[in-house]
């Protein structure tokens, strides 16, 4: 008699994927895959794996993420990670396909990690085509809180986010409050962006420009080129004017002399 395929014991291998940092507005996007044997499942979740998010994004939830993603590297089968800066993502993200960029991601992992019984993404809508075209392949929605392969992938994927966005940080030294931001939408990245933007007059090259955050628009638009002119009504760009009304060293065309009238 054949195994029941709902009964989860006769799959012995489950691929989970997960992302860290797709809502970030500076700092890179993780995709991470981890390959479990299913006896092994139990030790991870007894552990504590869970959706990274819920572990905080403090110095202690950051601490907690290292310890477990340790666990996980251990017993799981395969790990494995794709990491995109700022401007893959723009590029996908300004050509609508940042869907792609992650099923792309996926894709390359499976390749990677070779065969496995089963896969877990999480996104329902976002690796449906995936999925049906992959035998095994499943797309679910909060996947990282109902299959422990996936809250592994969750934490692996948030722990190496983590790690790169502290090395940002260092290069950003002099801004406490930038690595409590996390790059994501509130109030100490826009406090940091702002900041940066008054002290060097641009964005840091972290920042996904792509990005549609109201205090990303107002700091990469272009300078007023009004700001700071003697008459608000002429730009500082436009030369004086003189007296016979043409703009310095730009000549006025010459006017031809009408014929007499005989």
């Amino acid at each position: 008699m054949p195994p029941d395929p709902r009964r989860p014991f006769p799959v012995r291998t489950i691929l989970g994927l997960d992302e860290a940092g797709r809502g970030a507005a500076v700092g890179p996007l993780v995709v991470a895959g981890v390959v479990l044997d299913s006896r092994k499942a139990g030790a991870l979740t007894r552990r504590g794996v869970r959706d990274s998010k819920r572990l905080g994004s403090g110095k202690a939830g950051r601490k907690r993420r290292r310890a477990l993603a340790g666990h996980i590297r251990r017993l799981a089968e395969r790990v494995a990670i794709r990491v995109y800066e700022a401007a893959e993502v723009d590029r996908y993200t300004e050509a609508g396909l940042l869907n792609a960029l992650e099923r792309r991601a996926a894709r390359e992992m499976l390749a990677e990690v070779g065969p496995v019984d089963r896969v877990i993404a999480d996104g329902e809508r976002l690796f449906q085509a995936l999925a049906a075209r992959s035998p095994g392949f499943e797309a679910v929605n909060d996947g990282e809180s109902r299959h422990v392969a996936v809250a592994a992938a969750s934490v692996i994927a948030k722990d190496r986010r983590d790690a790169l966005f502290s090395r940002i940080s260092r290069g950003h030294a002099t801004e406490d409050d930038w690595l409590c931001g996390g790059g994501y939408v509130n109030a100490a990245t826009a406090a940091f962006l702002r900041r940066h933007h008054s002290r060097t007059g641009g964005l840091p090259k972290e920042t996904r420009l792509s990005w549609n955050w109201s205090v990303i628009r107002e700091l990469a638009r272009p300078p007023d080129l009004f700001r700071g002119s003697a008459d608000p009504e002429v730009p500082c760009s436009v030369p004086p004017h003189r007296k016979d009304g043409g703009p310095q060293g730009d000549p006025l065309p010459r006017r031809r002399k009408k014929a007499p009238v005989r």
